[in-house]
């Protein structure tokens, strides 16, 4: 397979089949925009098997994604798309750079989901930016952000209830999306610890990268807590 893209956390490779790629979940860990990095075995394994079941749960419920299969312990088969350079947040609870950036503390819970969108590009540290920035620079269509804002809503309440299931709380998370070769919108990417922020709900124990951003212990033992779970 020859490798097409390697990012932060992930290798992509080609296939035998022009619209499908093998994503490859790296041992890589970074934070603070790649300033912190570490080399973290087993983590990958854990984000792809968190990442399975979360978008086998999706799927389940009507969410189109890139997921196919998943290969072995650190491979998914997935439909090759060109992702939108955005990334897409919803933030249920303070925390992170949002708390940093208004001055806040951690842990107030919103009355409602916020949605935020950022520019997906390094050299300039992804900022934030509205429908109007992303549509006057033809990242996003009105149709494709009215799409996007709709799917992500409805992700967000699934993942709050199969978190809560297992005594998680969703804070927050960002997510992709790709557009296929037919023109039609997936969900891309991952949705695991490395891109969501979970806290136990009695202790609020972080189980997220948080752990790794803020020397906060041992990021694996977090990210199998939440594996356990989810296995029941």
């Amino acid at each position: 397979m020859e490798q097409l893209y390697e990012g932060k956390a992930k290798q992509i490779l080609s296939t035998d089949k022009e619209d499908e790629i093998v994503i490859r979940y790296k041992d890589d860990a970074t934070a603070g925009n790649g300033e912190k990095k570490a080399t973290i075995t087993g983590k990958g394994a854990l984000n792809l098997a968190i990442t399975t079941r979360i978008f086998e749960m999706l799927e389940e419920n009507g969410v189109a994604t890139h997921y196919i299969k998943t290969l072995n312990d650190t491979d998914m088969l997935a439909k090759k798309v060109t992702i939108l350079p955005l990334e897409v947040i919803i933030r249920n609870i303070s925390a992170g750079s949002f708390a940093k950036r208004y001055g806040v503390e951690e842990g107030i819970v919103f009355k409602e989901p916020t949605f935020e969108l950022s520019y997906k590009n390094d050299d300039l540290g992804d900022p934030l930016m509205n429908e109007d920035h992303a549509v006057a620079l033809g990242l996003i269509t009105r149709d494709q952000y009215k799409e996007v804002k709709e799917t992500t809503l409805k992700i967000n309440k699934l993942l709050q209830d199969f978190f809560h299931g297992i005594g998680v709380k969703l804070v927050d998370f960002k997510i992709e999306y790709g557009v296929d070769k037919d023109g039609k919108i997936l969900l891309a990417d991952e949705i695991s610890p490395d891109t969501c922020r979970l806290w136990d709900e009695k202790t609020n124990e972080k189980l997220d990268k948080d752990i790794f951003r803020r020397d906060l212990g041992n990021l694996t033992e977090g990210y199998q807590k939440v594996l356990d779970r989810i296995r029941g």
